[in-house]
Order: structure tokens, then sequence, then C-alpha cells
């Protein structure tokens, strides 16, 4: 049997067991959830299993795509983008890595992302506004930050795990609907559900959402490490960094709005300086951090 050909992205260790107990406590909190549904509304076990079922595996196979949907990604072939399609190429080609699907998003926001399972389902995409701002080697730098997120399989995870919130509130609507209109309104243990199943809800959410977030800031900090060392040049991500957060603060407030809540995909968070609650939950370490790290690889490389 065929070994399995890795890209020439710098493996994280940290990051991968860092992906694999997320995946792990999502798992774990998905299925203690469904329990206390199933406990609370037992007539509506069946609806419950058949959703809960249906909506995982809806989950893993369709989230990548209704994520870069959701964000505007078209795809472009070569001839509609030439520019971006030879970035990702060059990319591809130092990472030894299979080529993604291209595209873009009509946004002023300067921003990027990837989605995908694997490297098979993989999807890059820039906005219109990245593209109008970046340098050829920025832009590299970028892409090189976004590949590595396919080649490391962290978007994958972050893909997943970031829907469980989005889940969690579709099963208790269904629960809800289906379990106490058979238990009627004199039903004790019906107004006991109405009461708790929300809080359940709104905890599964929250812990997701700081599960996600913890991860986010890592995979973010790693990708940033294995773009830099790939392209040889952190200097050219750094500016890029510099170039795309400096420029969110003139972005209009509507557009900034539209994109936040896929911050967590995203090449850097799409907020204005001034909203500092923004920044405190942000999916992204700060941009001196990352900053920092890219001139300590560029001292290392230099030496």
């Amino acid at each position: 049997m065929a070994r399995k050909r890795r890209s020439r992205y710098a493996p994280d260790q940290g990051l991968t067991t860092r992906m694999v107990t997320t995946m792990f406590l999502i798992g774990l909190l998905y299925v203690v959830f469904v329990g206390v549904l199933l406990a609370l509304l037992r007539g509506a076990w069946p609806i419950i299993l058949v959703v809960a079922g249906s909506l995982f595996i809806a989950q893993f196979w369709f989230s990548d795509k209704i994520a870069a949907r959701s964000m505007g990604a078209v795809e472009v072939t070569p001839e509609e983008a030439p520019a971006l399609h030879g970035a990702v190429d060059r990319v591809c080609a130092l990472a030894d890595m299979p080529k993604p699907k291209v595209a873009i998003a009509q946004s002023d926001v300067p921003n990027a992302f990837a989605t995908g399972r694997n490297e098979k389902t993989a999807l890059v995409c820039a906005t219109t506004g990245l593209l109008r701002r970046l340098e050829p080697e920025e832009l590299e730098g970028v892409l090189a930050h976004e590949l590595s997120h396919v080649a490391h399989r962290d978007v994958a995870v972050m893909t997943i795990a970031s829907f469980l919130g989005v889940l969690a509130g579709i099963m208790t609507r269904v629960g809800l609907y289906g379990g106490l209109s058979r238990a009627g309104r004199s039903n004790s243990n019906a107004a006991l559900a109405m009461a708790l199943i929300p809080l359940v809800s709104a905890a599964v959410y929250a812990i997701s959402f700081l599960l996600t977030r913890l991860l986010s800031r890592y995979r973010e900090l790693s990708a940033d490490r294995a773009a830099a060392l790939l392209t040889g040049r952190p200097s050219a991500l750094a500016s890029a960094l510099t170039k795309v957060t400096g420029q969110m603060s003139r972005i209009p407030t509507e557009d900034l709005r539209k994109a936040e809540p896929y911050n967590a995909f995203w090449f850097a968070p799409a907020f204005s300086s001034r909203e500092s609650l923004s920044r405190l939950l942000s999916s992204h370490p700060t941009l001196e951090q990352r900053l920092d790290q890219l001139s300590a690889i560029s001292a290392q490389l230099a030496r």
C-alpha cells in the first residue's frame, strides 16, 4: 500500500494535540446535549435521533461548502484571475501539495480564507479588497498561511466545530416542537423542559465557543509560522498582516458586521480597532503577538 505523501509544511505537534482534544470534547458535548434532550423530551426521541444523525452527517459533508457560500466565495478560472491562480500555483509548488479550488469574494474587506475537509475538497478564497491592496510577495504569504490550514487539516476541525452552536439551536427548536406539542401545557415535565432546554442549549453554545476560540488562536500562530518557514519570507507575511489589520478600521461598519460572524475562518479578524470587546473574544491572537513571532522567525532564518 502506497504511503500517503506529506506536504513540505513544517509539522506542528502542538496543533495536532489541540485538534484531537478539541474534537473529542466537541463530540462529547454533542453526545451529552443529545442525551439531555432525550431525557427531557422522551416523547420526541425518534425526532431528536433522526435530526441529530442527519445534522451530524450534513455538518461533516457540507459545512465547508456552506461556510464558503456564506462568505461569498465564487470559484474562478486561471483566465478570470491569472494573478491569484499564479500565486496559488507557486505556493502549492513550494509546499508539494495538490492545488485547491481557487475563489474570489466580492468584498472590500481585505481578507482570505480556506475551507475543505481535506486536500481534495479544499478551496482557497481571497477578497477583491485583499487582491487590490497587497503586493505579489505579500499575497503569496497570505495564501501560504491559508494553505497551511489545509495541509494541517485544522480548517476541517474548525469548520465542523464552529457549527455545533448552530446545530444545538436547531435541535432545541425541533425537540421542543416535537416533545412539547405532545405533552400539553398541563404537564409539569413539559414546563420543566421548557425552562431547562434553552439553558442547556446556551451552555452548549458557550462551551463550544470557548473551545473553538482557544484552538483558533493557536492555529493562526501555527499557520503564520508554517507559512513563514515555507516561503522563507516572514517579512512579507508581516507586511501583509500590518496592511490588512490597519485597513480594517477604514472599512464601513456595515461591511465589517457582515464579515464578523466568520472571523474564525478569516486570515485576520474583521473588526475595527475601537471594538475592545471584539478583540477580547477574538478568534485570532493580537497583531503584536503575530508580528513578534514573525520577527523571531526572521532572526532565526538569518542565523
